[in-house]
């Protein structure tokens, strides 16, 4: 699992993430979410134990990041971003070669049965270098998984996968997070609330907002639209729902047919109901058009400005990460 209280990381004056707290059980899929230069990937790279906070304490796996940072590591399985491989290896060499790193018993029985998880056995002899994006992020992920780790941090890990592949890999995750504790980023936000059980989303380094993506959802849908539709040509209708307190525009899309603007703070589909019932229309459909975790993302993060060119400098470049955890 994953337990951290007072995260906060700096780079010179400039703060990348701020006081972060939160946790990640074990047989949890936790997504991880936020507009480029929120944060995202300092807070991976410190739960890794690649790089210490500025501040702040937290355990993974249940050891001290600060203290117990090779036990960590033993721990966890990281797939970063940009995925750092030895183009001259074939994929059953840098397998083998990483097996060994992490001191793996039977470990040509592991690549083997990694490879087979992952479904890339049918290049075992392909130079890595020779391999689509899409096939070199599976490689990735393979050493990973390879030590059997308690928690799994992913940065984008479905980043240049085909529909396929990444069919593939969300059922890995599932499967993966049953048990063990994982912990994903994407900005393919319907993978997200797919996958995840709970969400963190940042804004500036800080969370602004932490929940399974139903209620998440559920939350933001309070303002919203409503779809109504009734017998005939619901004529005088939109003027009667017009007078209802805590609706926005009223539009007819077509005959017996409308589209409800809806403010926050107040569900009025009881009181949409009664106008049509008490009007003498027959109500045929009513249905609020839930907020999906990309319009909830939308609206938390609005505004965000990426982080200067410059101040992107001054974190460690990605190829750094996997000399760190090879």
């Amino acid at each position: 699992m994953i337990e951290v209280k007072g995260l906060t990381k700096r780079y010179g004056e400039r703060t990348a993430i701020d006081q972060l707290t939160f946790h990640a059980n074990k047989g949890e899929v936790v997504g991880f979410l936020g507009p480029n230069g929120a944060g995202k990937t300092t807070t991976m790279r410190i739960l890794t134990g690649y790089m210490p906070p500025s501040e702040g304490e937290g355990k993974v796996a249940g050891f001290d990041l600060l203290t117990q940072g090779l036990e960590v590591r033993k721990r966890v399985g990281y797939l970063p971003e940009s995925v750092p491989l030895y183009p001259e290896m074939t994929v059953m060499q840098y397998l083998d070669f990483m097996a060994e790193l992490r001191q793996i018993p039977n470990r040509q029985d592991r690549v083997d049965e990694v490879m087979e998880m992952i479904r890339i056995a049918d290049r075992a002899d392909s130079y890595i270098g020779n391999l689509s994006k899409g096939l070199r992020q599976r490689v990735g992920l393979a050493q990973a998984l390879l030590h059997k780790p308690e928690v799994l941090i992913m940065d984008e890990p479905m980043d240049g996968l085909d529909p396929q592949q990444q069919i593939e890999v969300k059922r890995l995750i599932r499967e993966i997070g049953k048990e063990h504790t994982v912990m994903l980023s994407t900005h393919i936000l319907a993978h997200a609330q797919e996958l995840a059980d709970r969400v963190i989303i940042i804004k500036g380094g800080k969370i602004v907002a932490e929940d399974t993506p139903e209620r998440l959802s559920a939350q933001r849908a309070g303002g919203g639209r409503i779809y109504l539709e009734v017998a005939g040509d619901g004529a005088g209708l939109a003027e009667q729902l017009g007078r209802l307190p805590g609706l926005g525009q009223v539009r007819a899309v077509s005959d017996g047919n409308f589209e409800i603007d809806t403010l926050p703070g107040a569900d009025v589909r009881g009181a949409i109901a009664q106008t049509v019932v008490n009007g003498g229309w027959q109500l045929l459909e009513l249905r609020r058009d839930a907020a999906t975790l990309e319009q909830v993302f939308i609206e938390l993060t609005a505004g965000e400005v990426e982080a200067p060119a410059g101040a992107a400098a001054a974190e460690p470049v990605a190829e750094e990460e996997g000399d760190a955890h090879a």
